[in-house]
């Protein structure tokens, strides 16, 4: 008789569990079983990998992009410092040996006998520690415009001063005059004045690439100092901005520099052979790297194709391709037939980027230095909403009358708890000296699932006393943007109003959900950043392995006005945040500012950013709402195999990774993430 899979027993049988989450986001691209292969066979050729792509990266140069696609070159075609094996724990890479000398805030790496191999896989110089040095310099050149510049300039002693003397030097050989009448000259002597009209002239005294912080001691002896005792720099060496790159090369090149694979050396476990933009690029396994009895692939190409998505099931029955994303469109389809249901499993959960709502504590015009902040449209009363979300009790009657459950099902409808988060921080994205995961130390450790309607109804009708006697109308107008390219967003933007107004309007007319369609393009500048709203889904991904990442979108520091996705201390220095809001605010800022400073003692620091994210969360200063639903997969790999980390580009590396005779099952999906 023949057997359906139905999608619950589907994802029951993936272990879609909090537990289960709690690993990496690995790279869902689309996968090469040899042609005219019977899909599942035991025949494949197991030592190339082949998968369509059908975005065109700008730019193959790992040294200044941020894109995922882009990184694919730099994650597998140059080796770090260090890197993290397939559980998340960081071991050997580039470096064999490292120590930390807290006094001078310098670490000092040690590095092992490594080549820099062309387009061809032949020698063409040994990496050393000056390799490391020209990268940095590379990334602090503005003419250049990396993207992740911040990963250096927050960490590295001088990077910021080098970097921003670099810019203002580029605007005045450029002649820039800003938009506000701003001017930047330079004289003989290299001091950069920028005059702003009705300020003072600022100067900008020559800034030598000396005074930062990485040096090549010898060949084989690099340090880098920071600005600040920071424990999680080891890990954001498994970064771009912190690879090397072969310095004549870059000298050579300039903006060029990885263009092409003639332009581009390789010193890690691939080299790029080939690079044909809307065709292909190919990688072959280095045989000069030092673990490349850890390379199990000989061969990886990626094919172009515009309708990747779409032709890609159709040559993996075919047996064409070693991978391709099942979308929601075909994956009951597949999973009803008996020749297709044993080749859908699914990528590693992704924890690095996480999502929350946000409220917007800055509905009203503000110029930064940094941005302009337009603040809510007149037609969505800023000024009412001004006054509702300074109270505690309105936005505790949208923390406790939120279902994550019900939006997360629009793209889950099986499976969902395993991707709600009741904190901003997901499970396993770091572990104390003793191993108890962040989640679960300190103040943390006590939060569970907010959803109660009796609870936000309570919360409600105290929010509705305290609101009228401010002169708050009802409803309240809530703006809720959304960007039409992200697939479902509209969709959960319509769910989610039905459910928190049939919570929270049940018996009172407290708020009205207003769903407006963003633009496609530039979304977060014409939007989040400009205040175009007044509560909103929001993400954010990691940098590094340390719980202070996790404040980067709500902290502030005295005086940092702009910069963040919610103005929280701008609100109560501007006044219009006040009270026990107020209150809350500034001692989550100190809070994160204590934690900050505990450098040496681990379990403390923890502890304490634990207790400043709680704070933020039992305030309802942010709602957590949960991670992203990992795509379905037909796919040839093992992925357990692979190298993981909570940050960074582990999860694109190959490394490690075997090319299966088969497309892997859900039980074969299930048995490797519990034998990892």
């Amino acid at each position: 008789m023949r057997h359906l899979l139905s999608r619950r027993q589907f994802l029951q049988s993936a272990g879609m569990t909090t537990a289960a989450v709690c690993a990496a986001g690995l790279l869902s691209a689309c996968g090469s079983g040899s042609s005219g292969d019977a899909a599942g066979s035991g025949s494949a050729d197991t030592s190339s990998y082949t998968i369509l792509y059908s975005s065109q990266p700008s730019t193959l140069n790992y040294l200044t992009t941020a894109s995922d696609l882009e990184m694919t070159v730099g994650a597998n075609c140059v080796d770090t410092l260090l890197e993290f094996d397939n559980k998340g724990v960081l071991k050997e890479g580039l470096a064999t040996e490292w120590t930390y000398d807290e006094p001078t805030l310098t670490w000092t790496f040690t590095l092992r006998d490594e080549n820099w191999v062309d387009m061809n896989g032949e020698v063409v110089a040994a990496v050393t520690a000056q390799d490391f040095v020209d990268a940095l310099r590379y990334e602090l050149t503005p003419d250049y415009a990396a993207s992740n510049v911040g990963l250096v300039t927050s960490y590295i002693a001088g990077a910021e001063d080098y970097y921003n003397y670099q810019v203002n030097l580029a605007n005045a050989n450029n002649g820039l005059v800003d938009d506000d009448g701003t001017t930047y000259t330079v004289d003989g002597s290299g001091v950069v004045t920028v005059t702003t009209p009705g300020s003072d002239p600022q100067t900008f005294e020559p800034v030598d690439f000396e005074s930062v912080g990485v040096k090549a001691v010898d060949d084989h002896t690099l340090t880098y100092t920071l600005t600040y005792d920071f424990p999680g720099f080891l890990s954001l060496l498994v970064y771009l901005p912190y690879e090397p790159a072969y310095g004549p090369l870059l000298e050579e090149m300039g903006d060029q520099f990885a263009t092409s694979a003639e332009t581009t050396y390789s010193c890690g476990a691939f080299y790029l052979s080939e690079y044909v933009p809307l065709e292909s690029w190919v990688m072959k396994k280095n045989p000069e790297n030092y673990d490349a009895d850890n390379v199990f692939i000989e061969t990886v190409s990626r094919i172009y194709n515009a309708e990747a998505d779409v032709n890609g099931p159709e040559m993996v029955k075919r047996g064409e391709i070693d991978e391709a994303t099942i979308g929601a469109d075909i994956l009951d389809s597949w999973l009803a037939d008996d020749a297709t249901k044993d080749l859908v499993s699914m990528d590693r959960p992704n924890t690095n980027y996480t999502y929350f709502y946000l409220f917007n504590f800055m509905p009203f015009y503000h110029e930064f230095s940094n941005q302009t902040v337009e603040g809510l449209d007149d037609e969505y009363e800023p000024e009412n909403w001004a006054k509702a979300i300074n109270s505690t009790n309105f936005r505790k009657a949208f923390l406790y009358g939120i279902n994550n459950a019900v939006t997360l099902a629009v793209s889950a409808p099986e499976g969902y708890e395993g991707y709600m988060l009741n904190t901003v921080t997901p499970p396993s994205f770091c572990a104390n000296d003793d191993g108890v995961d962040y989640t679960q130390c300190g103040d943390l450790a006590s939060i569970t699932t907010f959803f109660d309607e009796a609870k936000a109804k309570e919360y409600r009708d105290a929010a509705i006393e305290e609101l009228t006697a401010q002169g708050v109308t009802f409803p309240v107008k809530v703006q809720l943007p959304y960007n039409p390219s992200t697939t479902n967003w509209d969709r959960q933007c319509q769910i989610f109003k039905q459910q928190l107004e049939g919570v929270l309007n049940d018996g009172a007319d407290f708020i009205d959900i207003i769903i407006t369609e963003g633009p496609s393009d530039n979304y977060l500048s014409a939007v989040r950043r400009a205040g175009k709203y007044s509560f909103q889904l929001c993400n954010w991904g990691a940098d590094y392995s340390d719980p202070e990442t996790e404040t980067s979108p709500f902290y502030q520091a005295e005086g940092d006005r702009g910069s963040r996705y919610a103005y929280l201390r701008t609100g109560v220095e501007d006044g219009f945040i006040t009270g026990e809001t107020a209150d809350a605010i500034m001692a989550y800022m100190k809070a994160v500012e204590e934690a900050k400073t505990i450098t040496t003692d681990i379990n403390a620091r923890y502890e304490a950013f634990a207790n400043a994210e709680a704070m933020l969360i039992n305030n309802a200063l942010v709602i957590p709402m949960g991670m992203s639903v990992p795509p379905y997969l037909a796919t040839r790999l093992n992925y357990w195999e692979g190298q993981y980390a909570s940050t960074g580009f582990s999860n694109k590396r190959l490394k490690g990774i075997h090319v299966l005779d088969h497309y892997v099952s859900m039980s074969e999906y299930e048995a490797n993430r519990d034998a990892r």
